[in-house]
């Protein structure tokens, strides 16, 4: 019996290179939002995690939140809470920060910030985390500069309103904000980048495209959402933060006001 040697002609072996070449095209961008919300998931049980040692802390502390600033760099997030996340060093990081910036004036949308601090038992430590806290809810006990007293919560007692709408920690360039509810938006999407920028507009460390038009923030009651960029003017950041100021619909923005970048996103 004679064999069959016959081989692909070159057409053949084109027409399969064009077929798995169409089939990639067409797969690529499916397993690309996979792999988005993949990390997406993943940043939201970071926080998850994260609201359970706020709320560890808080119970063990009568229902204080960390000091923070009030007593300094010791009393910062990441040195108050070290012996309730054991060293668990990925929950500092969302996974799409996965690059490290490498000064102050660096982009930081996907990158994640490094600060070296003092710790409470003396010398210092490196973090480097994509997380921020709203500084706000710091346990301080006199004014810090412009930042008067009676706006920050301090605790979870006796606090009136929505507990869901007091964000705690979440995506940010930084470890830390004062946001205003007159701040600005950032220009573009890397516009304020890292590092302490001061007093003003310090809501734009966490107005950052890195969830598809939105953030994740662990909020009072423990719980965690993503956040669209716009919705971060109508949380309720400190106590005397107007929800309905000047950057919200309630206050009269229009979608032509904002930056181009942010003007296709959902209006708040």
């Amino acid at each position: 019996m004679k064999k069959n040697n016959r081989a692909f002609t070159l057409i053949e072996l084109l027409v399969v290179i064009a077929i798995i070449a169409l089939l990639m095209g067409i797969l690529m961008p499916a397993l690309n939002r996979v792999k988005k919300e993949a990390q997406n998931i993943t940043c939201r049980a970071h926080l998850k995690s994260w609201g359970l040692c706020f709320k560890l802390y808080t119970d063990d502390h009568d229902g204080k939140f960390n000091p923070g600033w009030d007593v300094g760099e010791t009393g910062l997030w990441m040195n108050a809470l070290k012996s309730y996340y054991k060293n668990e060093d990925k929950m500092l990081r969302c996974p799409t920060a996965r690059t490290v910036v490498n000064n102050t004036s660096d982009l930081g949308t996907f990158k994640s910030w490094e600060r070296t601090i003092a710790t409470p038992a003396g010398g210092t430590h490196t973090f480097v985390s994509s997380y921020g806290i709203n500084s706000w809810t710091n346990y301080m006990t006199q004014n810090r500069g412009a930042r008067e007293l009676v706006w920050f919560w301090r605790t979870t007692n006796n606090v009136k309103g929505h507990l869901d709408e007091i964000p705690i920690l979440g995506d940010s360039t930084w470890h830390d904000g004062w946001p205003l509810d007159t701040d600005q938006p950032p220009a573009n999407r890397d516009a304020f980048g890292t590092g302490d920028k001061g007093s003003t507009n310090e809501i734009q460390h966490y107005c950052i495209d890195r969830h598809n038009g939105k953030v994740n923030f662990t909020f009072m009651d423990w719980s965690v959402r993503c956040v669209g960029l716009k919705e971060l003017w109508t949380l309720k950041w400190h106590r005397e933060f107007n929800t309905s100021g000047v950057w919200t619909r309630a206050g009269g923005i229009q979608p032509g006001d904002w930056p181009q970048w942010l003007s296709l996103y959902k209006d708040y």
